[in-house]
């Protein structure tokens, strides 16, 4: 049986949730008061989980100003994305050969529900789903030290996330993708699966990447694109 979230995860879920949705968007300020009144709890929880964000380094201390989600950087998403690439790419060729009716099965309602927040503008409820539908894949690898980093690299992208689920046509290309990817696992053809999840992947880097280097992603339009999209 499956240990009920401590106050502390549930918190952070709701802080990943705020990432993605654009209720903390890059650069804004963290207003500890504001966000434990906003999660309903007191301000330890919400401290802790503020900590795993700055290991993760969503958030940076600027000295008598306070802590600030961090900007987005093109070094950084470049980077992780790579080293996703690499990981991803071993993981889908170990977990393809493996893959059951079952996981199929969940993979098939994973991106269902993907599909479903994506119409609703559910941003944090994506951003769940689409993880879920990822993983569903990863975790059947059974290497458990390999997607143990993928999960670290993939927490360390929140905000990334939500920059690219915030505006619709990105999301209706999320869910194609995903039907593609389906496909391809469902007739056990590795390789294909592989290209399709990188093609995934390098389609979110190349919008991200244009829109950090354009300068439009100041904190209040990104809140805007997420409210609206």
């Amino acid at each position: 049986m499956t240990a009920a979230p401590t106050v502390q995860e549930e918190t952070l879920a709701l802080l990943r949730g705020d990432l993605v949705n654009g209720h903390l968007p890059p650069g804004s300020q963290v207003l500890q008061e504001s966000l434990a009144l906003r999660y309903g709890v007191s301000r330890v929880p919400l401290r802790e989980a503020l900590k795993v964000l700055q290991g993760e380094g969503h958030q940076v201390h600027h000295r008598h100003r306070g802590y600030f989600v961090a900007e987005l950087s093109v070094a950084d998403l470049v980077e992780v994305y790579r080293l996703r690439e690499l990981l991803e790419a071993e993981a889908i060729s170990l977990a393809v050969p493996l893959l059951s009716d079952d996981d199929l099965r969940a993979l098939t309602e994973a991106a269902t529900e993907v599909e479903r927040c994506g119409a609703s503008g559910d941003l944090a409820g994506l951003a769940v789903a689409n993880r879920q539908f990822h993983f569903l894949l990863f975790d059947a690898s059974d290497s458990s030290r390999l997607v143990r980093l993928l999960r670290q690299l993939w927490d360390t992208t929140d905000v990334y996330r939500g920059v690219y689920f915030a505006q619709r046509p990105n999301r209706d290309r999320i869910e194609l993708e995903h039907r593609k990817l389906l496909v391809a696992l469902d007739k056990r053809l590795t390789s294909v699966a592989i290209e399709v999840q990188a093609d995934h992947r390098d389609h979110s880097v190349l919008t991200v990447r244009a829109l950090i280097e354009s300068g439009v992603l100041q904190p209040d339009l990104v809140h805007q694109a997420a409210a609206t999209g």
